[in-house]
């Protein structure tokens, strides 16, 4: 099985993003959508029909051209739209023969996806894969009656919106479908799609929304009950019980409160059972009927407005329903457990506070833990499932079974007990047999889970690398406070950044110089990389303030040609070095990754050269390396001004420019067209191993060479520009000032034109602009500000 094209069928906010999806991960796809059954006054006043091909697309046509405006950006990058071609579903159903993969994202009726299914069998090629994006209509349903031919190939594939951002994807094999068809999905989610693939059952709303519907009407119950207000419920929803900072009511604002509703009635609908624990308030209702849905209305739990100061927030008062303004929340229980360290200690301090925040806290968490308890056997395979659907498609930290461990499984059953409540035949299993824990660590450092009376290994992904395994295995060949160099075996080795937000110090500078002699000595390659929460977020600012505010010039100067020294050192390695950036790669993070062999990034990498912002120049290399591509675009024996060349790479640093994807990265200039990205963050790791292997087998070190200038021409070419912005007042005057110190340092500083240097002059020049800024004061109030504020002051 492969799948080179797609149909999409439904172009809506869901179809136009799976497309999307699609189209970063490089597949063409056709989006289709129904005929308009009326003309639009554009279309009439330019005098089209409804026969017109351009009205009979206009649906799949303007929902497409929606992409681009959409925020959070669908696309890696704009131009990725032109992988995705739009048709109707009247004229083009035919053409779905063509794909390798259909997938039905209509509206959630179940006699609209039959009559569809039927249309669709009768057309695709054999062997076909048919799927629905249903969030939890029964797939059984779908295909009652269709042949085995075709129901053989069809299942569920449940995206979690936003597609590019959510990682979630849940496959429901239907009734009938092959299992080899579900292994090939699987494989094909997460590797080509990147996502983090759950199976489910094919249950009402299947794992994460079945577990995260039970949430909203208990969180509605007791705010109801206690008389806590929007704000406050989320504030005690949000971070502090590992949830995302969305919270309750700012997630609903966010998915529309439509769409919460359809979602909590459709379990209540399936399961009846449970229909009165899916019973909504009666302002849920009302709310609907204003209107009031939230971000796509511009109103429902918060209202944004335009006031004399800019957007204002204002809260929803339940009892009024009648909007003002946010209120500070107080609750000791939760100012404490703000205090406190870690998920599980935050949670502990929370729900066991004197307050009614606590009791809040304690009751809905209570709730969801044995709601997951109570219904794991129905829904899905094991609690590892149900866990990794709430982290990867609700985003919280910890999964049900997960926070069970963390508060204490026994301690959790005897509150409730003593509360009066039941503890599910789950847990009084797990109790009986002496167990204390849903999840422990085996002898090699795996994890193994609870099920049917005994402990079974998680299953791990062969394309995923863990360094905390790798830590405990004993494959770190050396190290110190701020990086280890691992062993990723079969001859490659890993430099891992580990100091406090992967900052870049001397700790990493050493590690770099020890890795690279250790790696050209007894390896094939080596990888950098990590798995922090971003790959490298720059240099240690406030190391460089201190030295900056004590006039340890020397010192400084020491620092920034030590980092040069050794990103010159990856450049011209012996060995081939490949970086793994994925999140936030700046400043210094950036400039290693622009000196290695090859980079091999996650497609989520948002690369940037931005030491502007706090009133430097890049001092790593960065500035050097810029320049030097810059130079190379122009092709041998062409005689051109390169004042092109360098006013895209001069502007990507001047205006500290961080790229909104891997694919972005490649367009500022970041990226080099043999450079490449995974789709799957968690795999980016063995990607780049298998890339260092690949170099490796006819790898040819990179041979030190002399470079062409641009010059002063280029230099009065870019001095101009920020004259100009500086005129419009786009910049301040001393962002100007900084401009000509880069424009000098990048064009190779007074020597003429074409002029032959080696790369140390330049790197020499770039050393010396970016001291002479650090002593100014405005360049050292710049750092101040970012360090206190996290944003940059332009003074």
């Amino acid at each position: 099985m492969q799948i080179h094209k797609v149909a999409v069928i439904g172009s809506g906010v869901m179809g136009s993003t799976i497309a999307a999806l699609l189209a970063n991960a490089g597949i063409p796809s056709l989006l289709l959508d129904i005929v308009p059954s009326k003309l639009s006054a554009k279309d009439e006043a330019a005098g089209l029909t409804l026969e017109d091909p351009k009205v009979r697309n206009s649906i799949a046509e303007g929902n497409k051209s929606k992409l681009i405006k959409m925020n959070p950006a669908p696309l890696l990058v704009p131009e990725f739209a032109d992988r995705i071609e739009v048709g109707n579903l009247s004229d083009d159903l035919g053409r779905l023969n063509e794909v390798d993969w259909v997938i039905e994202v209509v509206v959630e009726r179940l006699d609209i996806k039959i009559d569809l299914f039927q249309k669709i069998a009768a057309i695709v090629r054999p062997g076909t894969i048919v799927s629905s994006n249903t969030s939890g209509i029964s797939l059984k349903a779908m295909v009652e009656g269709l042949p085995e031919s075709f129901t053989n190939y069809f299942l569920g594939t449940h995206f979690f919106n936003p597609p590019r951002y959510m990682k979630l994807l849940e496959i429901i094999p239907g009734p009938n479908t092959d299992p080899e068809v579900v292994k090939f999905m699987v494989e094909f989610g997460e590797r080509v799609l990147g996502k983090g693939v759950v199976m489910c059952k094919d249950t009402p709303n299947f794992i994460a929304n079945r577990i995260g519907a039970i949430g909203s009407p208990v969180i509605l119950k007791e705010m109801l009950r206690t008389g806590l207000t929007v704000e406050e419920v989320d504030a005690l929803t949000g971070p502090v019980m590992g949830r995302p900072k969305s919270a309750s009511f700012r997630t609903i604002d966010l998915v529309g409160l439509d769409t919460f509703i359809h979602s909590n009635n459709n379990v209540a609908e399936g399961v009846p059972g449970e229909k009165d624990s899916f019973i909504l308030p009666e302002f849920i209702h009302t709310m609907l009927k204003n209107g009031w849905l939230g971000d796509k209305t511009k109103q429902g739990f918060y209202k944004k407005t335009k006031g004399p100061q800019g957007k204002v927030i204002e809260v929803l008062d339940i009892n009024t329903l009648t909007y003002g303004p946010q209120k500070k929340v107080q609750f000791a229980s939760l100012d404490k457990a703000k205090q406190a360290k870690g998920l599980p200690e935050k949670l502990r301090t929370l729900v066991n506070g004197e307050d009614v925040g606590a009791e809040f806290a304690w009751n809905i968490l209570k709730a969801s833990l044995l709601y997951a308890a109570a219904i794991v056997k129905d829904i899905a395979e094991d609690i590892t499932a149900i866990d990794q659907a709430m982290r990867w498609g609700y985003n919280w930290e910890m999964g049900p079974f997960e926070l069970w461990d963390a508060l204490g499984v026994k301690a959790i059953a005897d509150r409730i007990q003593a509360e009066g409540g039941t503890v599910p035949p789950l847990v009084e299993e797990l109790l009986s047999k002496g167990y204390t824990s849903f999840y422990r660590k085996t002898e090699d450092g795996q994890t193994a889970y609870y099920s049917d009376g005994n402990y079974h290994q998680k299953t791990v992904s062969p394309y995923a690398f863990s360094f905390k395994q790798a830590h405990k295995a004993g494959k770190v060949i050396m190290g110190n406070a701020g990086a280890s160099l691992i062993d990723l075996e079969d001859g490659v080795a890993c430099l891992e950044f580990h100091s406090p937000n992967n900052s870049i110090g001397e700790d990493i500078v050493t590690m770099i110089q020890k890795s690279l002699q250790e790696v050209e000595k007894n390896y094939l390659g080596m990888v950098i990389g990590n798995q922090g929460k971003n790959f490298c977020v720059g240099a240690n600012l406030m190391l460089i303030l201190m030295e900056a505010e004590e006039e340890n010039w020397d010192q400084i100067d020491l620092m920034i040609r030590a980092l040069q020294d050794q990103t010159m050192a990856l450049k011209y390695a012996k060995k081939p070095i490949v970086a793994a950036p994925f999140g936030m790669t700046l400043g210094g993070g950036a400039e290693i990754c622009l000196h290695t062999h090859s980079i091999q990034a996650s497609s989520e990498t948002y690369m940037g050269l931005v030491e502007m912002g706090v009133g430097l120049i890049p001092g790593g290399g960065g500035t050097k390396e810029m320049a030097v591509r810059a130079m190379d675009g122009i092709l041998p024996g062409i005689q051109v001004v390169p004042d092109y060349f360098f006013a895209k790479r001069f502007e990507a640093i001047a205006m500290a420019q961080v790229s909104t994807s891997a694919e972005k990265a490649r367009q500022l200039g970041y990226l080099r067209d043999h450079d490449r990205y995974s789709m799957n963050s968690e795999h980016i790791i063995l990607d780049a191993k298998a890339r260092v292997i690949d170099l490796a087998r006819n790898f040819r070190p990179n041979l030190p060479k002399k470079v062409k200038i641009a010059g002063p021409g280029v230099r009065g070419t870019l001095e101009l520009g920020l004259y100009g912005m500086r005129q419009g007042n786009y910049i301040s005057d001393y962002d100007q000032h900084m401009g000509k110190k880069l424009a000098y340092a990048m064009t190779g500083g007074d020597r003429p034109a074409g002029m032959l240097v080696d790369e140390q002059y330049l790197l020499d020049l770039e050393r010396e602009a970016f001291m002479s800024l650090l002593g100014e004061a405005k360049t050292q109030d710049r750092i101040r500000h970012m360090l206190a504020k996290g944003k940059p002051l332009r003074n």
